[in-house]
């Protein structure tokens, strides 16, 4: 099976982490974003995927050398121009020669969806198109839908004004289409799947979705980015974790890490406390420093305090610094 992955944004939400780095190839875990979807994806069933760029696509060629991404053949689709949502996945899927069933995905959704079962509950609705949903408690902030006791999508709304809502289940960014969607976005017309395609989808009775109550959590945005990296430690994810300091980080033994991960070729130096954060790969954190709730790209001084903060790879904290609600460097 075929699928599409969108990871032509430019991960606006998650700068400063984002603008050295693509937002896919970020860790989580230790492992790239698009690294963990991609195996997601693999265990479900799918053998192609197929990336919906909007730019160069250097960075993940670098990543994966040989075209593949585990068991995964991996294509790349770079957008002319910005197409949006449904643009994109036209263009891809035209691009990939994609003729039957496929999966689409958002790149910076982390989940324990199993995608066969979401296949398989598309292929027994009968449906051009089947959308996995999550209930949360603010959907506003989504595409939120109403759904039918036959599981038809009687409407769906994106991000609505609170309060106005029809359900509290959300677009959890995993659907399932026929090939005969493709035929509602003109080529090379920026088009959103979210605002144009299912509201169409809903008129001909041809949407479905697919309720679970999977772990699910969009990391693109900081606060989000930081709390998938530590969801991996404490067992709440089904499928998947990972150790809390990666093998090639250094922390010396006077430091205290806490319900934190460490990541590859970072260094904590000695006295150190790092209480629910995320030190991302090739980050330094000097001498008798404290960060808390925090994620860090780049370099922490010596007895600097850094709390609820996004340091960048060009960010740096001063020795004896504080810090706090910040991003450093400010994003724009």
């Amino acid at each position: 099976m075929q699928a599409v992955v969108l990871v032509g944004g430019f991960g606006t939400r998650l700068r400063p982490l984002t603008s050295h780095v693509p937002k896919p190839m970020l860790p989580v875990g230790h492992e790239p974003m698009i690294s963990r979807l991609i195996g997601r994806l693999e265990r479900g069933g799918v053998t192609e995927v197929v990336l919906a760029l909007g730019f160069r696509p250097e960075p993940f060629v670098e990543a994966f050398p040989d075209g593949r991404c585990g068991g995964v053949e991996l294509r790349y689709a770079v957008e002319p121009e910005p197409l949006d949502t449904g643009g994109a996945i036209r263009f891809a899927a035209d691009a990939a020669g994609i003729s039957e069933t496929f999966v689409v995905a958002n790149g910076d959704v982390m989940t324990d969806l199993d995608v066969s079962s979401l296949v398989d509950a598309h292929r027994a609705g009968g449906a051009l198109a089947t959308l996995h949903l999550i209930g949360v408690a603010d959907p506003s902030a989504f595409g939120v839908v109403e759904l039918g006791d036959d599981g038809s999508i009687r409407r769906f709304v994106e991000k609505p004004a609170p309060g106005t809502e029809p359900s509290d289940l959300v677009n959890a960014g995993t659907y399932v289409f026929e090939p005969e969607v493709l035929d509602l976005v003109p080529v090379g017309v920026r088009t959103s799947v979210e605002r144009e395609v299912f509201p169409a989808l809903v008129e001909r009775g041809a949407l479905r979705g697919h309720p679970t109550q999977d772990y699910w959590i969009d990391a693109g945005v900081p606060e989000l980015f930081r709390r998938a990296n530590l969801d991996l430690l404490g067992g709440l994810r089904r499928a998947e974790s990972c150790v809390a300091v990666a093998p090639g980080a250094r922390v010396d033994p006077g430091a205290t890490v806490s319900g934190s991960l460490v990541g590859e070729g970072a260094v904590v130096e000695a006295g150190t406390t790092i209480v629910d954060s995320v030190i991302l790969p090739g980050a330094v954190v000097g001498a008798r420093a404290q960060v808390e709730s925090s994620v860090v790209m780049g370099r922490v001084g010596a007895d600097a305090t850094v709390i609820d903060c996004v340091i960048g790879a060009d960010g740096v904290v001063d020795d004896g610094g504080h810090v706090a609600y910040e991003s450093v460097p400010a994003t724009e």
